[in-house]
């Protein structure tokens, strides 16, 4: 298939571009051209998607089987390439968040809960709402996947990599609440292997799919398994609890995951797709700690750990 994905040059983009060339297809990445072309001799077309005459003027002409919309975050983002190819695509694929869903007693989310039209990515709930309606009104073959946190080699969100941080200088790792908080994660290969899993299956046509590992573990579960991936003992590490409400941190962020429990079902995902996470926990963090935490020299850069003192500081712990 002609295939054409939205980015493709960073993190989620180059474990797709990757998982999509590997399997035959050709890719086309559209991007600004910030950064290079995951694997050479893939075609980039250069443009800015905010801009919908750059997209009509860029895409109009151009013809594809599949399009990956990994980037768009508002509705006016992905409106307009969701009209260019609204009648000459055998499938969009969009990425949503589990993000979306409503703050709830009863977990695992599944994809028909409530959602939160407050939330931060509310512009995905209006962007999957519109290609709903696309889809009822001309049958646009649409499919949406909502990740949860999602880990892995060249991640640019802190998440595993604030642990290693912390772990790697022997540094006290401090945790919000009584660390029991339980969420979950998916590794970025195993998100790109679901969403080519899509392509040419028909029972994803107007669906959307919880994408990530089967498994959840606990904010203190996730620092020992993070140790452990580093080559420590999760015994060694030092968890130091506090209460989030004693401190106002402003701007900044003390911990990089919401402080609430969250995780989602993906029964669907694996009925559906002939897909299953490759990655456990443990093996999805050595990947990101041997091929990105340590090959970037992260492990001796200079962190700012000025907000873990200070609750240090007022826990008095040294």
């Amino acid at each position: 298939m002609k295939v054409l994905i939205m980015g493709g040059t960073r993190f989620m983009g180059v474990a797709l571009t990757k998982a999509l060339v590997s399997q035959g297809h050709e890719v086309v990445l559209f991007n600004r051209g910030n950064q290079p072309a995951p694997i050479e001799d893939v075609r980039v077309i250069l443009g800015d998607r905010t801009d919908p005459q750059q997209l009509k003027e860029k895409l109009s002409q151009e013809s594809f089987d599949v399009v990956f919309d990994n980037n768009g975050r508002e509705l006016s983002d992905s409106k307009p390439l969701i009209d260019i190819f609204k009648d000459r695509v055998r499938h969009f694929v969009y990425m949503s968040s589990a993000g979306v869903y409503l703050e709830s007693d009863i977990l695992p989310y599944f994809e028909g809960d409530a959602v939160d039209p407050k939330s931060r990515h509310k512009g995905k709930l209006h962007t999957e709402a519109y290609l709903n309606e696309v889809y009822e009104k001309n049958a646009f073959p649409y499919t949406s996947i909502r990740p949860t946190y999602i880990y892995g080699p060249q991640n640019y969100n802190d998440l595993e990599a604030w642990f290693f941080d912390r772990i790697v200088r022997d540094r006290p790792i401090p945790i919000p609440g009584n660390g029991q908080f339980i969420t979950q994660l998916g590794h970025v290969e195993d998100l790109a292997a679901a969403m080519v899993a899509v392509l040419g299956n028909q029972k994803a046509i107007g669906e959307i799919y919880n994408i990530s590992d089967v498994r959840y573990v606990t904010f203190a579960g996730l620092a020992k398994q993070c140790a452990i991936a580093a080559g420590k003992s999760a015994d060694a590490v030092k968890l130091v609890y506090y209460n989030p409400k004693d401190f106002d941190f402003g701007k900044k962020k003390a911990f990089p995951f919401r402080l609430q429990h969250f995780f989602a079902a993906i029964d669907k995902a694996l009925d559906h797709l002939d897909w299953e996470p490759e990655f456990d926990l443990l093996a999805g963090l050595e990947t990101s700690f041997h091929q990105d935490y340590l090959v970037s020299g992260r492990d001796k850069s200079a962190i700012d750990f000025a907000v873990d003192d200070r609750i240090l500081s007022a826990l008095d712990i040294k």
